[in-house]
C-alpha cells in the first residue's frame, strides 16, 4: 500500500466488510469519498502502485478529503465469508451498514460522495436508490452506462484472457509497471456475482436510475467498450434520472476502462473531487463545516 494508507475492517452485521482507507493529516476532512471497486478487482484498484500519481487514496487525503474504499462483498481478506458474492442487490445492505458504521465513529466528515467503477458503479447507483448516506452529496461513477456494447451473454461471462480489451484498453494507456503491480489488485470475480451481471439491463438500471436523487456525474473513457456512450446513449442516460438535480456525462481523453489505473487517474480523480465540490456548494455546506 502507499505511505499513509491502512486496511480497515468494519463489522457490518454478521459479515466483516474490509477496505482502505485515507485520512487527511489535519481535521477537520472536507467530505468523505466512498470508493467502490468493479467486478475482478479489489479495494487496492484505489492505491494503483504503478506509479504515485494513480492512487486516489493518497490524492484524497492531499487534498482534504478522507477516502473509504470499501472490498465488495466476495473480495478482499474477508471473502471466504461470502466465497459465493452477493448479487448487486445484495450488496447494499451489508456496504450501506458499513458506511453508516464509519460514519457514526467520524462525525462531521462533511457529507459523503459515493464513487463507483464499472460493477461498483451500479452498486454505489443503487445504494443512492435504495439506502443512501444520510450525508449523501453526489454520485460519481465510471465504465457503466445503461447500453451495453457488447451481446449480453458476453457481459456475463467470468473475467479471462478474452475480456482483456474490454477491460484495459490499449496497453499505452497504463504506465510501466501496470499489469505486474495489478497482481495484488486483480481478484476471482464470485460465482453469484458473476452470473447475475445481465440483470442490470434486464430491468434492474430502469427501477435504480428514476430513483436517485442527488447530483450523478457520469465519466466514459475515450476507449470505453462495454457500454456505448453516443450522443443518442448519453441523452436518453440523463432522462432516466428525472429526480437527480443535476446529471453530468463527462468523457475521459486517452483512457481505458480501468481508468483509476492508468495515466489518466490523476485527472479523473481530480475531476471527480471537483465534482463533489460542486456537489457541496449546491448543498449549501459552508466552508469545511459538515452539512
Amino acid at each position: 500500500m502507499s505511505p499513509g494508507v491502512r486496511h480497515i475492517t468494519l463489522t457490518a452485521g454478521s459479515s466483516p466488510v474490509t477496505g482502505l482507507l485515507g485520512e487527511p493529516s489535519h481535521e477537520p476532512s472536507r467530505a468523505l469519498v466512498v470508493a467502490l471497486h468493479g467486478g475482478g478487482m479489489s479495494a487496492r484498484y484505489f492505491d494503483g502502485q504503478a506509479h504515485p500519481d494513480v492512487s486516489l487514496l493518497t490524492l484524497g487525503p492531499r487534498l482534504g478529503y478522507t477516502v473509504l474504499a470499501l472490498d465488495r462483498p466476495g473480495y478482499g481478506p474477508r471473502a471466504r465469508h461470502r466465497a459465493d458474492g452477493l448479487t448487486v442487490t445484495e450488496q447494499v445492505a451489508p456496504v450501506a451498514a458499513a458506511v453508516e458504521e464509519f460514519t457514526a465513529r467520524r462525525p462531521g466528515l462533511g457529507g459523503t460522495l459515493l464513487l463507483g467503477h464499472s460493477l461498483g458503479g451500479k452498486l454505489a447507483l443503487a445504494l443512492a436508490a435504495y439506502r443512501p448516506p444520510a450525508t449523501l452529496l453526489g454520485v460519481e461513477v465510471s465504465g457503466v452506462g445503461h447500453r451495453l456494447a457488447v451481446p449480453p451473454e458476453r457481459a456475463g461471462q467470468r473475467a479471462g484472457g478474452s475480456q482483456r480489451r474490454l477491460n484495459w484498453g490499449p496497453l499505452e494507456l497504463y504506465p510501466p509497471g501496470t499489469f505486474r503491480a495489478s497482481e495484488s489488485v486483480v481478484a476471482p470475480m464470485p460465482r453469484r456475482e458473476a452470473d447475475s451481471v445481465g440483470e442490470w439491463t434486464a430491468g434492474l438500471c430502469a427501477d435504480v436510475l428514476p430513483r436517485v436523487r442527488v447530483p450523478v456525474r457520469f465519466t466514459f473513457a475515450e476507449h470505453e467498450a462495454w457500454w456505448r456512450h453516443g450522443p443518442d446513449d448519453v441523452a436518453d442516460l440523463a432522462d432516466a434520472l428525472p429526480a437527480a438535480p443535476r446529471v453530468v456525462v463527462d468523457r475521459l481523453p486517452r483512457a481505458g476502462h480501468n481508468v483509476s489505473l492508468g495515466r489518466a487517474a490523476r485527472a479523473y480523480h481530480l475531476q471527480v473531487l471537483a465534482f463533489l465540490e460542486e456537489c457541496r456548494e449546491a448543498a449549501g455546506v459552508p466552508g469545511d463545516a459538515s452539512p
